[in-house]
């Protein structure tokens, strides 16, 4: 019996923790939602002290997980040449996936007239911030201090020093040589902790689905009935389709095996709702699970949790069709090409930006001369919807890793067709002390 247990993946632990966890947060809504003790010591309390910690931990590990990651990477490359074929490539990919992604949603969206009899008259007031212009974004990205851009968590300075600091320590000779032995060793060392971590995972998403959905009322979903599956079947399109044709004819490889080594990922980025506190399992399952070597995941994951926004591109089609509709005002060919080239070259240069979301649908509302209160009426269904937009965010910088890394020879095509690649690893930390 013990060994069943311990065979248990941590994605079904993972799932088992959303499900319990979805179903107890509308029990509370429904049956203790005026019971203060519940709303006092379980929502605001345990479920949400337990919610914060579980991403805090997650969050701890991104800063050195990307710097160590990406300098062990970019000091293992001989040639110099390939890092900008690198850049390149993924680049070309996450700008190319956001395109179709915004055109698919404004065709879904004028498809099925999410906004049609949705009265946005009364809309309330929303005050959306600055875009910084993309002079700025560019020298933004290199850092005056590395150590204050670690502090802030200011992911393009971190990967951009890191590259550098990689480069250099590669043109070191001996030198080089010892330092990059020693980011080697420290990043093993950081991959265990992230393996430790991942054993608290089930009960950190069992707080943070318990917590949501004892505040999430039904009624703000059934008044944007039309918009949220409509959002929703976009997304899930996106990455069902999309990407699968993406990863068979760029690599070949079955759609069917990456999604399955992508569960634990995805569960992860649907419960939290952040690419960037994902990436230590999206870079574990990159390299572990699909076969990817670290000198291309370790650049890939983190750009791709910066700048490829796929999910969010989705949302700002949707979003600008609805709103369009819900005001009566009608947008030309020539708006939808401005929404598709302003969302796709926003999703660049806004990157780190926090708020990017609703700051780049307040440029591409801008652009066409549509109303920025609009947004207000769609907020009370985002955060559950951010949710789906992260796991089809980290789905995509997955499928362009894997794209990438065939087309350079840096994957391990065994690893990624073998269903119990990293699995003994997994089991062996889910045991814990019991062996």
């Amino acid at each position: 019996m013990t060994t069943v247990k311990n065979k248990m993946s941590l994605t079904k632990k993972v799932l088992i923790g959303m499900g319990i966890g979805i179903f107890t947060g509308f029990l509370i809504r429904t049956m203790f939602a005026d019971v203060a003790f519940v709303q006092d010591y379980i929502v605001n309390g345990l479920f949400y002290v337990g919610g914060k910690i579980f991403i805090a931990t997650l969050k701890m590990l991104v800063v050195p997980l990307i710097f160590v990651s990406l300098v062990c990477g970019t000091s293992s490359l001989k040639d110099m040449s390939t890092l900008g074929r690198l850049g390149g490539k993924t680049l070309s990919f996450y700008m190319v996936t956001t395109a179709i992604a915004i055109s698919l949603a404004i065709l879904m969206a004028n498809i099925f007239e999410p906004g049609v009899g949705v009265d946005l008259a009364q809309a309330t007031t929303f005050a959306a911030k600055e875009a910084p212009s993309l002079g700025d974004v560019i020298i933004n990205m290199f850092p005056t201090n590395p150590i204050s851009s670690m502090a802030e968590g200011n992911t393009l300075q971190i990967i951009v020093f890191a590259i550098l600091f990689g480069v250099a320590i590669s043109s070191s000779g001996s030198a080089g040589e010892r330092v990059a032995a020693m980011f080697f060793d420290f990043n093993k060392v950081i991959m265990k902790l992230v393996v430790m971590l991942m054993n608290i995972a089930p009960y950190g998403v069992f707080f943070l689905m318990a917590k949501l959905f004892s505040e999430i009322g039904l009624d703000a979903i059934i008044n944007l009935i039309n918009y949220f599956l409509v959002l929703s079947a976009t997304l899930i399109l996106h990455a069902l389709i999309t990407y699968s044709t993406f990863l068979k004819v760029f690599t070949g490889l079955s759609p069917i095996k990456f999604f399955k080594k992508m569960e634990t990922a995805i569960s992860f980025a649907f419960s939290t709702a952040s690419s960037n506190a994902t990436i230590p399992v999206t870079l574990e399952t990159a390299t572990k699970y699909l076969g990817v070597n670290n000198k291309v995941a370790s650049f890939t994951v983190p750009l791709g949790a910066t700048i490829n926004m796929d999910g969010t591109a989705i949302m700002q089609g949707v979003a600008t069709v609805f709103i369009a509709q819900a005001f009566n005002i009608d947008l030309t060919l020539s708006d939808y090409a401005a929404v598709i080239m302003t969302a796709t070259l926003a999703s660049v240069g806004t990157a780190g930006v926090p708020g990017v979301g609703l700051i780049m649908l307040a440029m591409v509302l801008n652009q066409v001369g549509l109303p920025v209160e609009g947004i207000a009426m769609i907020i009370g269904v985002d955060r559950l919807l951010d949710m789906i937009r992260t796991a089809v965010n980290i789905t995509g910088d997955s499928v362009v890793t894997c794209i990438v890394a065939k087309s350079e020879g840096e994957m391990d095509v065994d690893i990624f067709n073998d269903p119990n690649a990293g699995r003994n690893e997994e089991r062996v930390s889910l045991k814990g002390t019991k062996s």
